[in-house]
């Protein structure tokens, strides 16, 4: 089958190897010329341009963009003029649902198909998969089966569920139509502001298992500071490394993200090529949004994000205001921060 993608960055350039892998035909196109010509191989045909793209499909045609959420719209229109009624567009970046419901409506007008899918697998999805959720018309959809299940990890990517029966979905295989137009973001909207919060556990439990040998260190002991009363109580020196790897192997709270969190402590244990500024695309944010117009609880979820924020120094002038106004009230001078 043939299929153009669009944006060839971390997930777009695997996405068309593990669609070549499957014999399936790529016309590929980024603005960033040297990533096509990187890409070039059998089955996968280079684009110099948007027109350029179109002409070298077969109608109808079926667009895959790999792009941010911010350059789709600005995509579409340079897009739209281009194709023809019958084409199908397929947004599988991180856009938000309520542009794909806009969008879908604005590309019907000239009889073009639209399609929202998640896409999860990140930068091992050419060896591992891609989960695919999958919003828009399930008619339209269906069409592209093969595509999805080339990109989809396929059933033996995860154990049977005891009790299911096999070949009850699509789901077993990797992908899922999950509704109409913008379901399909929403789902992987939900998604992803779990993966903050998860993410947020880890990283909270290994900072409480880093600091275990507080009561070794040195502690001011002066008004301005809590004393630790037993500190014999944390004389711990672990090896975060180690207990990241074992926790892979049988426990409760084994994940992919704990694999890779292990990757990482081994080959970094202080984890110095971090700075700690931890940055949002966009779908936790969303996913409160949602949580709010449906007056459903996440503490967990919103947790996590706000920890992001203040990870990038967005918490700086609080802290601040936070010490003006000890100093105000009881005359409190600031510590230094320790480096």
């Amino acid at each position: 089958m043939q299929i153009a993608m669009v944006g060839l960055g971390r997930m777009g350039a695997n996405m068309v190897q593990r669609l070549t892998q499957k014999g399936h035909e790529c016309v590929v196109y980024d603005a960033n010329t040297d990533a096509v010509k990187k890409l070039t191989a059998p089955g996968v045909i280079g684009a110099a341009s948007p027109e350029d793209l179109v002409a070298r499909l077969a109608k109808p045609r079926s667009i895959w963009l790999m792009i941010p959420a911010a350059r789709v719209d600005q995509f579409l229109t340079e897009l739209t003029p281009l194709l023809d009624e019958g084409d199908i567009v397929i947004d599988g970046g991180n856009s938000h649902y309520h542009d794909d419901i806009r969008r879908s409506h604005e590309l019907k007008q000239h009889g073009i198909h639209y399609l929202d899918i998640g896409t999860s697998g990140g930068i091992t999805g050419l060896q591992n998969g891609y989960c695919l959720m999958i919003g828009g018309d399930q008619t339209i959809a269906q069409q592209l089966t093969p595509i999805f299940e080339a990109l989809a990890p396929g059933i033996d990517a995860a154990s049977p569920t005891p009790g299911r029966q096999l070949g009850a979905s699509t789901a077993e295989q990797g992908y899922l139509y999950c509704g109409q137009h913008g379901a399909g973001h929403f789902v992987k909207m939900v998604h992803n502001g779990i993966e903050y919060g998860v993410m947020a556990a880890y990283a909270e439990g290994m900072n409480i298992l880093h600091h275990a040998n507080i009561g070794k260190r040195a502690h001011d002991i002066d008004a301005e500071t809590t004393p630790l009363r037993n500190p014999e109580y944390y004389q711990y020196d672990l090896n975060l490394a180690e207990i990241a790897e074992v926790w892979r192997r049988g426990s409760v709270i084994r994940s992919w993200l704990l694999d890779l969190t292990a990757r990482a402590m081994l080959s970094d244990p202080d984890l110095k090529d971090f700075s700690g500024r931890v940055s949002d695309s966009g779908e936790g944010r969303w996913t409160l949004e949602a949580a709010i117009d449906q007056a459903v609880p996440v503490p967990v979820l919103s947790a996590a994000l706000y920890e992001r924020f203040s990870s990038r120094g967005d918490a700086d002038f609080a802290n601040k205001i936070l010490s003006a106004m000890r100093h105000e009230f009881g005359g409190h001078m600031e510590k230094p921060i320790k480096q």
